[in-house]
């Protein structure tokens, strides 16, 4: 069975649904993205979608809409979106099988491409 593009526990379900309904412009989902940044190598990124972007990778799991950039797929292919809550922060994690080293502060990962014909199957749904 193919690797999915990315898929969402249900507390990243329930904290994406709750950043649509708390939103102040009509979301219809959110975008995940990876850029430069950090001692590590890449951070992720993670921003409001109002409306689809050309070009990106549309992932519908359990009723909610993720939309990853095309440029980030091949560093995303088979994560797992995650929301963890502790007493002293909150937020998205990733658990990524691309994922190769992280900083000693969390900020920021070391990423490897995925193989080119998983990713290959995994966009035509194999």
């Amino acid at each position: 069975m193919p690797l999915k593009i990315m898929s969402l526990t249900d507390a990243a379900v329930e904290r994406i649904t709750e950043i649509i309904g708390d939103a102040d412009k009509p979301v219809i989902g959110v975008r995940v993205g990876v850029k430069n940044a950090g001692c590590a190598g890449m951070a992720y990124t993670l921003d409001y979608v109002t409306e689809p972007v050309k070009g990106d990778d549309h992932v519908r799991d359990k009723g909610v809409d993720v939309y990853v950039e095309p440029k980030a797929t091949m560093f995303l292919l088979g994560t797992v979106m995650d929301f963890e809550e502790s007493i002293l922060s909150s937020g998205f994690t990733f658990k990524n099988p691309n994922q190769t080293g992280e900083c000693g502060c969390g900020e920021s990962v070391q990423l490897k491409p995925a193989d080119l014909k998983a990713l290959a199957e995994a966009r035509a749904g194999v």
